[in-house]
């Protein structure tokens, strides 16, 4: 499993940089300051948890284990359902989707509470 979340870590790392990018220069223009500002906080928690899964990566060689394995899950879960539902809220403009950021917001919670108890089964 290290090496799974290692590579969706990169892979997701890869691709907040890009979003960032991406949301500096061409959405500058496009979106209004509020919505840019909504994307740039889903950017900013993918890029974080991006390295969140390559310590998960890290932790697996140390304590393998259920807690690691669940931590590593939630931070993708979480991450896909946060700066997913942020990306696309800011992108539509349809309010209601950001109902689902809170969801995300507790998957990576719950994974950070997870990775802490990791090396204290």
């Amino acid at each position: 499993m290290d090496r799974v979340f290692f590579s969706i870590g990169c892979a997701s790392g890869f691709l907040g940089v890009a979003l960032g990018a991406f949301a500096a220069h061409a959405l500058k223009t496009q979106l209004p300051p509020e919505q840019l500002t909504t994307f740039e906080v889903g950017v900013r928690y993918q890029l974080v948890h991006a390295l969140a899964l390559l310590a998960v990566a890290w932790a697996h060689t140390r304590w393998p284990g259920k807690r690691v394995d669940a931590a590593g899950w939630l931070f993708v879960i979480g991450t896909l359902l946060f700066a997913g539902s942020l990306y696309a809220l800011s992108l539509t403009g349809v309010r209601a989707l950001g109902m689902v950021t809170p969801f995300g917001g507790v998957a990576l919670l719950v994974g950070w509470l997870c990775l802490l108890a990791a090396p204290w089964r």
